[in-house]
């Protein structure tokens, strides 16, 4: 079932367009990560299935009910949704317990019940016990905790999160993604989560939305972005894909292209024919072996245990490369590298999406 529907979708602000033909269907219990950079439109459009903006084109659908259209606006205490902010939002003269029971207070819950939802958040995120401590006492994480245990008390049909993990160190974020992960599987909430970070996206996320510029460029699960990107900023944006020319020679699933003057099978979509196309290589499926087209090693430095190599091709001058040896290889500048794995990208009004990729 459709929890969350928007048609058309734009918003404008004066005479800037921020949001333009936003099309986007959240499944009942399915987790959806809004991914782009700062300044897309990705908190915009949050704030407008929140309440907080009303669309100036187009129509949302909160389980089929219209909430926001031009001309109609429904606000945002009257949605059934919970919002967590960047900021976690707390109010610092109250306790725990005040937090989390404010909002139930608003809607005239019974005190037993008020309690009841309170103790049963707490416990949610791993809380209990925590009812009477001063949110100025807590650490961050604790805070977020806090924050989400507020939204679950109300039992909302849609969970909303914007950049939640933005002012945490890197190990409590890493520790946050896991309990994020939990709290889904526990509550089964539908969520829409913000964010710039891609490992928070692809770990957390059932689908993911690549925005840029007022735009979702497209829709799939983690997998699939990173395997068969639609365009080259995709390619490029998730993952620094690595995006180069090549001539295709024979179409099919797998296609059979030139590149860099050495021939290779790579994936490709329906539709692709033969002639110039883009394609998109991830840096571990280059690797140095005999059977590769020859290049220059300007780089080498540990990452792990793998190396990362920058490579020039012999046949591209121009272009840098990323690839990955088990071993470093030798002073030797010269070698050659193997692609093991990449996607022709789909031509796009039928021209090329070529946005060289050079570090």
């Amino acid at each position: 079932m459709a929890v969350v529907s928007l048609s058309g979708v734009g918003f404008s602000a004066g005479a800037a367009q921020i949001l333009s033909g936003i099309d986007l269907v959240l499944n009942e219990g399915e987790f959806m990560a809004l991914l782009g950079p700062s300044g897309c439109g990705k908190s915009t459009l949050l704030r407008l299935v929140a309440g907080f903006e009303q669309v100036t084109e187009g129509r949302i659908e909160l389980e089929g009910r219209g909430v926001s259209a031009p001309g109609r606006h429904v606000p945002p205490e009257d949605r059934g949704i919970g919002m967590v902010f960047q900021s976690y939002a707390l109010w610092p003269h109250l306790d725990v317990a005040g937090n989390l029971g404010y909002g139930l207070r608003v809607r005239r819950m019974p005190a037993t019940e008020r309690a009841r939802r309170v103790a049963e958040a707490l416990e949610t995120v791993g809380l209990a016990g925590f009812e009477g401590r001063r949110v100025q006492n807590l650490s961050g994480g604790q805070r977020q905790r806090v924050a989400l245990a507020r939204c679950l008390a109300m039992k909302p049909r849609v969970l909303l999160l914007d950049e939640p993990l933005a002012n945490l160190d890197a190990h409590l974020r890493e520790a946050m993604v896991d309990e994020l992960r939990r709290l889904h599987r526990v509550t089964g909430v539908t969520v829409i989560y913000v964010t710039h970070d891609q490992a928070e996206a692809m770990a957390m996320a059932d689908r993911i939305a690549v925005m840029e510029a007022g735009r979702v460029l497209q829709i799939a699960t983690p997998q699939r972005l990173w395997r068969e990107p639609a365009s080259a900023s995709v390619a490029q944006f998730l993952g620094r894909g690595q995006v180069v020319p090549a001539e295709v020679l024979d179409p099919g699933a797998d296609a059979r292209v030139r590149l860099f003057g050495h021939e290779a099978i790579l994936r490709a979509p329906a539709g692709v024919v033969c002639g110039p196309a883009d394609v998109c290589l991830r840096r571990g499926d280059l690797r140095p072996a005999p059977e590769g087209f020859k290049a220059r090693l300007i780089d080498c430095r540990p990452l792990g245990d793998t190396h990362l190599l920058s490579v020039v091709p012999e046949a591209a001058p121009d272009i840098v490369l990323r690839a990955e040896a088990a071993v470093a290889p030798s002073a030797d500048d010269h070698l050659r590298i193997a692609v093991a794995d990449g996607w022709v990208l789909p031509a796009i009004d039928g021209e090329r999406t070529l946005r060289a990729a050079v570090e």
